[in-house]
C-alpha cells in the first residue's frame, strides 16, 4: 500500500489566483523534481528561487500517512474542525514541493468520496490525473511542460530566462492566466513590474499573496 509523505496540512484562504479568498486545507506534499530543498543544492537546481519549505514531513499536521483512506481521514478532521460539515464546500489545494511526484488517482477519489472538491498547485512537468477538479500550473524556467492545459496558469514574475516570459505561455490551454510577483528582496519592483505588463497585456491578471497581506500561512 503506498504511503503519501506530507509536509504540512493546515486550514486557510487560498491567497493566490482565481481562488482567492476562498477557504481550503492546504496539502503540502514533501519532495520536488526540481528541487532537493536543500540549501547547499541551490545553485544547481533548476527552479532557484523556491522560498518554500517541502523537506521531510516534521511540519505542522505534517507526516507519513499509509493508504489513501490514512490522509483522507487526517483532512477531513481538520476541515470538520471550528465547525466546518463535511461535504460543504469542502476545498483542497494539494501543494508542494511537486505535489504530483505522489497525488495519484486512488487519493483523489477517495478525498471525492470524502466531499471534498481536489485542486493541484502543481510546476508542470508531470501529467495532471484526469480526475482532479482545478489545475493551477506555475511553469519555471528551464523545465519542461507537459501540462499544457488546465483552469489557470500563474507565472511567478519576473524570470530572467527567455524561456520564462509570460508571451511563451500564453497560447497554452488555460482558462485563465495570471503574473505572481516573485517574493524576493525586489519585491516592491517585482510588483509593480507585474502591474505594469498586465496593463499592456489584458490576457493576464495580476496575482498578489493575499494571504501574506492578511498574516494568513
Amino acid at each position: 500500500m503506498k504511503t503519501y509523505s506530507v509536509k504540512e496540512a493546515y486550514v486557510t484562504l487560498q491567497g493566490e489566483g482565481a481562488q482567492t479568498g476562498r477557504a481550503a486545507v492546504f496539502l503540502r506534499f514533501a519532495g520536488c523534481n526540481l528541487w532537493s530543498g536543500l540549501e547547499r543544492d541551490r545553485d544547481t537546481a533548476v527552479c532557484k528561487f523556491c522560498d518554500t519549505d517541502f523537506v521531510g514531513t516534521n511540519g505542522v499536521n505534517g507526516g507519513k500517512f499509509r493508504g489513501p483512506e490514512a490522509l483522507v481521514d487526517h483532512v477531513s478532521r481538520l476541515w470538520q474542525s471550528e465547525g466546518r460539515m463535511a461535504g460543504e464546500e469542502a476545498y483542497i489545494v494539494c501543494t508542494g514541493g511537486e505535489p504530483l511526484m505522489q497525488l495519484d488517482e486512488p487519493l483523489i477519489d477517495a478525498f471525492h468520496a470524502a466531499g471534498f472538491r481536489v485542486g493541484v498547485e502543481t510546476n508542470g512537468t508531470l501529467e495532471a490525473p484526469a480526475s482532479l477538479d482545478w489545475i493551477c500550473v506555475s511553469p519555471k524556467a528551464n523545465a519542461e511542460i507537459v501540462q499544457i492545459s488546465g483552469n489557470e496558469l500563474k507565472l511567478v514574475y519576473p524570470q530572467s530566462e527567455a524561456e520564462a516570459q509570460p508571451e511563451c505561455f500564453e497560447t497554452l490551454q488555460f482558462e485563465h492566466f495570471f503574473l505572481q510577483p516573485k517574493d524576493d528582496n525586489r519585491q516592491a519592483d517585482n510588483i509593480q513590474a507585474a502591474a505594469a505588463y498586465c496593463m499592456k497585456h489584458p490576457k493576464w491578471r495580476l496575482s498578489l499573496q493575499t494571504h501574506k497581506l492578511i498574516g494568513l500561512p
